[in-house]
């Protein structure tokens, strides 16, 4: 006679379950696994070129330099951060690795692997060079002037790893608001942007920068947005905060934390700046 797929149902659930739980753990293992890091950028380092703290900077503004340069603040003109980061995406939090490239205030490249087990399974591309910006994603181009207007905010707000830049370019200025915040004025073309930076009471290191910026290409309105300077530590010599939270107001929380694990400052980024790729 011949049997249905009723006649033993009993056997069959602890096969299926083992399946199940054996899937759902090599999920949680490719959702957790950190990949590689890219290997340290072998060229030469170093910040010999030096000019005087700038006088008359607000007070917490001043503390804050003290702190980190003393009365000399270092001339950088190119930055290469390399690290690892978890990314929120499609209600997953996805295991990362990045290479931000900078030449300082005037544009960068962004390249970011999205991983799995390890390896590579996104890769994102993203310009900001002359002005322009175009994000080159999986699943399509974006740019545009709401794309131009975020980038220009994140080429000065990533400059949190190289902050002399806010005191030795001659276009930022900062403007005094009160013991433990100043605004931070950066040029947008020939126009301005603002960044409110909040000052921790206590260690006097930068906690936050708030500003408003365009959510995608198509938005007709800004909304806030938070980075937040994390576990200030030395890190090659230089204090500076070991991860970059970067969270969109209406979202509550990070979608990003971005943990700097390489700098080099004044490389030549001149080829690389706008390369594609690691």
């Amino acid at each position: 006679m011949q049997q249905s797929i009723y006649d033993h149902p009993l056997p069959k659930l602890p096969l299926i379950a083992s399946v199940g739980a054996a899937l759902a753990g090599l999920g949680w293992l490719g959702l957790h696994k950190q990949p590689q890091p890219f290997a340290p950028v072998k060229q030469p380092r170093g910040l010999s070129e030096t000019i005087a703290l700038p006088s008359g900077l607000p007070a917490p503004v001043e503390r804050f330099y003290w702190q980190l340069y003393g009365e000399r603040v270092p001339l950088i003109r190119s930055a290469v951060l390399s690290g690892r980061a978890t990314l929120r995406l499609g209600g997953l939090t996805w295991p990362a690795r990045f290479r931000f490239i900078h030449a300082a205030g005037v544009g960068y490249r962004h390249y970011i692997e999205v991983n799995v087990l390890g390896m590579p399974l996104m890769q994102v591309n993203e310009h900001f060079l002359a002005g322009k910006a175009r994000l080159d994603l999986p699943f399509g181009t974006s740019s545009g002037p709401q794309v131009d207007q975020g980038a220009n905010l994140a080429l000065w707000a990533e400059a949190i790893w190289f902050p002399a830049l806010w005191v030795t370019d001659q276009r930022v200025r900062w403007e005094p608001i009160d013991a433990s915040a100043a605004t931070l004025v950066v040029p947008f073309g020939s126009e301005q942007e603002y960044l409110l930076a909040r000052f921790d009471a206590e260690t006097g290191l930068l906690s936050t920068l708030e500003s408003l910026r365009y959510k995608e290409a198509t938005s007709a309105h800004k909304t806030l947005w938070l980075n937040e300077a994390r576990d200030w530590r030395l890190l090659q010599g230089h204090l500076l905060p070991a991860t970059g939270a970067v969270t969109w107001f209406d979202a509550g929380r990070p979608w990003a934390l971005f943990t700097v694990e390489d700098v080099a400052y004044n490389a030549d980024v001149s080829a690389s700046i706008a390369a594609s790729g690691p």
